[in-house]
């Protein structure tokens, strides 16, 4: 395969449109929830993540399953974690089974503020989709994206 070999072209040019649909989706969803809630993409993402965790065997995540879930380093979200548990929304505490563990839950406050901020996200995902398939380039893409269902937890 050389560099000019249209098969690589054309996954990169795939690679391409996916990075500017992501892009462009996550501009608009950060931008949306930094003006009407106060929240990062990044922080919504985490609040949702850690709200869905149960009080049952295997329910509460582990920091390395957080951080993959957010797609973050695991230093990166113990920094978010930090911040937003100085603002309230998170609060910390040691695993009963293992003292070395520490678990992260949101607060009521957090939960409160996840609910108002969830339709803002969802509204300006669907508004971002809905523009993305107005582009020719993307419009295939954002058909995928519509058909995606979330994964089952294995």
């Amino acid at each position: 395969m050389t560099a000019t070999d249209p098969a690589l072209t054309a996954l990169a040019q795939g690679w391409c449109a996916l990075s500017l649909l992501h892009g462009r989706i996550e501009a608009h969803i950060e931008r949306a929830l930094q003006a009407r809630h106060d929240l990062s993409v990044r922080e919504y993402s985490l609040l949702d993540v850690l709200s869905r965790q149960h009080a049952g065997e295997g329910g509460h995540l582990q920091m390395k399953q957080v951080a993959d879930a957010v797609v973050l380093s695991q230093s990166a979200t113990t920094r978010l974690v930090t911040r937003l548990e100085d603002r309230g929304l998170l609060e910390r505490y040691l695993c009963p089974t293992d003292r070395r563990g520490i678990y992260t839950d949101v607060t009521e406050a957090g939960l409160r503020l996840l609910a108002e901020a969830r339709p803002t996200n969802d509204s300006a995902l669907r508004e971002s989709l809905d523009e993305a398939a107005k582009n020719p380039d993307l419009a295939p893409l954002v058909r995928v994206v519509e058909t995606l269902k979330a994964p089952v937890p294995a």
